[in-house]
């Protein structure tokens, strides 16, 4: 009896294990071992030199936003441009060009005048807030006991 006793847990500890590693198996040896499809990443090409054309405007006359941006790029030269309305009423065009080593060659000009309006503050008239009067404190009496 004790013999089986302790023999019994060995036994059955010994063949959970084997069964087990031996799921674990099959399941290793059953992944794929390439992607499914003979998918792989691109290689990326660094040796092509960057080439590119872009531009964008925004004109909307209920928030006064008026800008835009254009740029032109092959390789190490770039030239483009972009405006801004400025809050004075002027518009900003600044016209660039990045020629390699020489860098950033930018030449900025106004179109308009500025305008600088007189500030004239409303005036102020504070409202009193409305009166209301604090309760007076309730204190109840207690009831008789009988």
């Amino acid at each position: 009896m004790f013999v089986k006793w302790c023999w019994f847990p060995l036994m059955q500890t010994s063949l959970l294990q084997v069964t087990l590693a031996l799921s674990l198996l099959v399941v290793v040896l059953a992944a794929p071992s390439n992607p499914p499809y003979g998918y792989s990443p691109p290689t990326p090409a660094y040796d092509d030199p960057p080439r590119y054309d872009f531009n964008y405007a925004v004109k909307d006359d209920y928030s006064n936003n008026d800008f835009g941006h254009q740029e032109n790029r092959d390789g190490y030269n770039a030239q483009g441009g972009y405006s801004v309305l400025l809050p004075d009423g002027r518009l900003q065009r600044v016209t660039y060009t990045v020629n390699g080593d020489e860098g950033y060659i930018a030449e900025v000009t106004y179109e308009g005048e500025a305008q600088y309006p007189e500030h004239r503050p409303a005036p102020y008239h504070p409202t009193p807030a409305p009166y209301r009067p604090t309760p007076a404190p309730y204190h109840p009496t207690p009831a008789p006991y009988h």
